[in-house]
Formats: structure tokens, C-alpha cells, sequence
């Protein structure tokens, strides 16, 4: 019990069992692939292990790509062991992903690490969307707000030397693990990240703006009667969502078609996020930013205008390859 160094504070309560790395830490970036794999079946021995009952649960903290211990937490007694181990799981993502994608990688050694994520581009031009989104509006809200996450996202990584993951996973773990290296930063701006890309990549000229495909069409009427209907339900949400924040329609576990909203830059594929769960597969930015030079304080005109510049294709794309299989957009590839 107590403190041990290398483990941090969040398993100072109960019986801990401390594996020194100093070994594996020496084939950081110079080791044959073999050693290398090595350490990473090491590595993912107690992450493992969580998922078998009564198993004692792991919780990799590191500030550098390689940590200085394994540090396995048994579970205190009245602990739920669900719970338990979803944060155990949540805590040593990053580090864990970041080590196992380096030492699994047939290029590791001796390879320039993937420094962060990039901003891509606008899919169409600044002013393919007036007169519904003007030119000033999405060049500021592409190129300094959708920015401004980014650089946020990739100066956490860099302070602690962790590598990307995909951006699903930062989502889901986002609320789970409140600690220095990932926490609030990593909630705002991998949210704000994620968000944002999603946005711009489902909006088009209104003249190819077009349908829902028939897969999707069929679900919207199924779930709320009509598109007429899933508009207006849609529209409540964004319109009475307080303060900052996206609403949403996405796909509930029990593969119904629902709209919610959430609060600044969370979203629904957040562990533990506000609101029901589904899979999110259009959303809608009701930050001021995302408005302000052209409606003022006239939110409901700009949720009007957005439906004339939906992409249905790239929406129904989403639902049908994403979404409907109850698996997180990926709208972004490393």
C-alpha cells in the first residue's frame, strides 16, 4: 500500500505489483523488431488481463513514449468491477496504444515519429455553401476555430510524448480518465477535433446538396414519420441546447434513428457523456462561432439554413458504412 514511484497517486490505495521496464525501455528505437515485439506482448500482458474475472487490473501511466513501470492495481474491496476496470482501461489508453502501434510497426526502429494530428482541408470552396454559411464565417471557423483544437490536441501529445490514436478512441475515453496527460484538454480538444471534422465533411454546395439514400430515408421514417418530422425534432434540440454546443443524429443501440445535443465539445461517443447513447453520424455546431457573422443571436434561422447545405451522399454514406453497423464514424484516417 502507499505510494510507489513510477505509479502515480491513483492506485496509492490498495495492493500494487510494480514491474520494472528499464529493460524494455533500452530497445526504445533501436532494438531488432523481435526484442521489440517482445516488449510489447509484455506491455500488453496486464491490459489483457483486465478483461478476465478477478484479474488484477493495470494501469499504464506514462509521461514519455515508454513508461518506467507496469503498475497493476488489485480491486479494493466494494469496488464495482465494471466499473473498475473501465477505468483501469481508460487510464492506460493512450500510453498503451501508443506503445503497442511503435513496437508493432515493421518501420519502429529507428523511424521519425508521427508528431500529431493535420488539419484537412476544406472538401469545397469557402463560399460554395452562401447564401446559407457566408465566406467569412466558414474561413474563420475552418481555418482558426477547427485549427485552434487541433494545435490544442497536438501540444497534449507533444507535452507528454504520446503518440495519435484514432480519433474514436480519444472520443470514447475522453471522460473516463481525468488526469494531467489526457483530462479536460483532451475532452475540449479531441472533442473539439472530431466535431468540427465531422461538420465540414457533411456539408456541400446546395446544389448537390440531394437526399437521403433510400437505406437512409427508410430509417428516417421508420423512427420519426417523416424527414419533415426528424428536421423539426432535430431542430428543437439544436435550438433549446443552452449556452455552447452540437446536436445530433445518430443511431441508439437498439438501431433507431434519435436526436440529442451536448454541451460545449462533447459528444455522444464519450463514455459517460451527457444525454442518451448512439453513434452519431451528422451533427450540427451551435457554437456562436459557428454563426454569429451572418445570423447574430438568430440561431433558429441558421439551423433552417443548414439543412439546405447537408450532404446527403457523405450523411448517408456515414449511416449506411458507420452508423448503422453501430460503429463510430471514421472521418479521419492516420
Amino acid at each position: 500500500p502507499g505510494p510507489i514511484p513510477g505509479c502515480g497517486e491513483a492506485i496509492a490505495n490498495g495492493p500494487v505489483l510494480q514491474i520494472p521496464s528499464t529493460r524494455i525501455r533500452s530497445y526504445k528505437g533501436s532494438a531488432p523488431l523481435g526484442d521489440m515485439r517482445v516488449s510489447a506482448l509484455l506491455l500488453a500482458l496486464p491490459a489483457a488481463a483486465a478483461f478476465l474475472p478477478g484479474a488484477p487490473l493495470p494501469s499504464l501511466r506514462a509521461s514519455s513514449l515508454l513508461p518506467s513501470s507496469i503498475c497493476v492495481p488489485r480491486m479494493a474491496a466494494g469496488d464495482s468491477e465494471l466499473s473498475s476496470r473501465r477505468q483501469a482501461l481508460a487510464s492506460g489508453f493512450f500510453s498503451f496504444a501508443s506503445i503497442t502501434a511503435a513496437a508493432m510497426s515493421p518501420s519502429s526502429a529507428g523511424a521519425e515519429t508521427v508528431k500529431g494530428y493535420t488539419l484537412p482541408p476544406l472538401p469545397y470552396p469557402y463560399n460554395a455553401l452562401e447564401p446559407y454559411m457566408d465566406e467569412s464565417t466558414i474561413r474563420v471557423h475552418h481555418d482558426k476555430h477547427f485549427q485552434a483544437y487541433l494545435t490544442n490536441l497536438n501540444k497534449q501529445l507533444e507535452k507528454f510524448d504520446l503518440r495519435p490514436i484514432p480519433l474514436t478512441k480519444v472520443q470514447k475515453y475522453a471522460l473516463a480518465d481525468q488526469t494531467p496527460e489526457y483530462g479536460p484538454v483532451i475532452r475540449n480538444n479531441g472533442g473539439g477535433f472530431y466535431n468540427h471534422g465531422l461538420f465540414f465533411s457533411s456539408l456541400g454546395p446546395a446544389s448537390s446538396s440531394g437526399a437521403p439514400s433510400p437505406a437512409l430515408a427508410k430509417a428516417i421514417d421508420a423512427s420519426f414519420g417523416s424527414i419533415d418530422e426528424m428536421k423539426e425534432a432535430f431542430g428543437k434540440a439544436a435550438a433549446t441546447r443552452f449556452g455552447s454546443g452540437w446536436a445530433w443524429l445518430g443511431v441508439a443501440p437498439d438501431g433507431k434513428l434519435i436526436v440529442s445535443s451536448t454541451p460545449n465539445q462533447d459528444n455522444p461517443l464519450m463514455d459517460g457523456v451527457e444525454g442518451p447513447k448512439m453513434i452519431p453520424f451528422l451533427g450540427l455546431d451551435v457554437w456562436e462561432h459557428a454563426y454569429y457573422l451572418k445570423y447574430q443571436n438568430r440561431r433558429p434561422e441558421y439551423i433552417a439554413a443548414f439543412w439546405s447545405v447537408v450532404n446527403w451522399k457523405e450523411v448517408s454514406k456515414n449511416y449506411e458504412e458507420f452508423a448503422a453497423k453501430q460503429l463510430p464514424v471514421e472521418w479521419y484516417t492516420l
